[in-house]
């Protein structure tokens, strides 16, 4: 009789440290996936112009846009997807909290035409200014925006998972780890995720958040948790906002230091 006491005893104070591990785990993740504390927020874009800002793009290279990819409209940065490259801030940034509004425009350009809209935000951009320059990424694509790209050299931990690209030309040059609960990517132009897509229906704006924490990186897409990861081999560098292939519109890009 003792001894079954005895085990009842046990099982419960078992149960007791298990639902205790749970909840203590379920505090941190929450504690993790929120936009920390940080300063007032200021424009990156002021809505008028490119101060600030250069262009990239592959065939033109830098400050060279004869075909007006880059454009200002009704306050907005409008991106006609028509070469590969971005705009891209003069200055570089470090522990971070970065806003930004964005939404699809209808036009698509060789090689994506008939495949899913792509674009993105490129952060930690260090070394020659270049299209796919050392950095990591905000995936913006239809089914997978809020997936995270590390690019030529740069790495990241996520779930305790090491992903470490490489510099040279290879398998690993370009690694994408796909958002929380994303399902699979079918390249189709229009595709939603039927599992988790966290994008609003075409056409409609987004809402998309980035924190750089030192050696940590949140993403939030429309308000909820997309990805998060840690141990990032690069805290620092210049941002981009990118064309792809694809027609796309940002607006209301802010940033703010964490306090």
């Amino acid at each position: 009789m003792k001894n079954r006491i005895a085990m009842r005893q046990v099982f419960a104070l078992t149960a007791v440290l298990i639902v205790a591990t749970v909840v203590a785990s379920a505090g941190f993740a929450q504690q993790t996936l929120s936009i920390p504390p940080h300063g007032k927020l200021k424009p990156l874009f002021n809505g008028q112009n490119f101060k600030g800002f250069e262009t990239l793009l592959q065939t033109h290279g830098i400050n060279n846009d004869p075909d007006k990819v880059f454009q200002v409209e009704d306050g907005a940065l409008h991106i006609s997807g028509e070469e590969f490259g971005g705009l891209v801030t003069k200055k570089e940034y470090e522990n971070y909290y970065l806003r930004a509004e964005f939404k699809w425009g209808e036009k698509m350009y060789p090689p994506r035409l008939g495949k899913t809209r792509d674009s993105g935000i490129q952060y930690n951009l260090t070394g020659p200014l270049k299209v796919w320059s050392r950095m990591m990424e905000f995936q913006i694509n239809e089914g997978g925006t809020g997936d995270i790209w590390v690019i030529n050299g740069t790495g990241v931990t996520v779930d305790g998972q090491i992903y470490q690209s490489t510099a040279e030309p290879g398998p690993k040059q370009y690694i994408r780890i796909a958002h929380i609960g994303r399902g699979p990517l079918v390249n189709v132009t229009g595709y939603r995720d039927p599992v988790d897509d966290l994008e609003k229906p075409h056409g409609e704006w987004n809402l998309l958040e980035l924190v750089v924490d030192h050696d940590r990186i949140l993403y939030f897409v429309n308000g909820k948790p997309a990805n998060a990861g840690t141990k990032a081999n690069t805290t620092r560098g210049k941002i981009l906002f990118q064309c792809e292939g694809a027609e796309a519109y940002f607006r209301k890009m802010e940033i703010a230091h964490l306090k």
